[in-house]
């Protein structure tokens, strides 16, 4: 009996479901928070990605593992950057809606 977990084609639009997902909240957010959020989405699908593709398709399973905690890192370094930039923005403009960032000073 095949269960449903068994299957990678369950994980691999679970994944694109959360790469669509990712991609709409970078187009239709105007906060940065939100826009934040949605890259996070865009790096779960990778995460997911790899995690399947180790799973059901590599002979060494250790090595979808490090890929994806490599991203975990990669993904908690950018929402520090990002948080920084964002409280840096709100401190200069009082707003962190990016439509009314339209002109940056350098």
């Amino acid at each position: 009996m095949n269960h449903l977990h068994q299957q990678p084609a369950i994980y691999l639009v679970l994944a694109a479901f959360l790469l669509g997902a990712g991609l709409y909240g970078l187009i239709r957010r105007r906060t940065l928070i939100g826009m934040l959020i949605a890259g996070e989405l865009i790096f779960s699908a990778a995460s997911l990605n790899f995690m399947a593709v180790n799973r059901f398709f590599a002979p060494d399973p250790t090595v979808g593992q490090i890929f994806v905690l490599f991203i975990m890192g990669l993904a908690a370094a950018e929402v520090a950057i990002a948080l920084s930039i964002i409280i840096a923005v709100y401190r200069n403009y009082r707003s962190i809606h990016s439509t009314e960032m339209s002109e940056l000073k350098g």
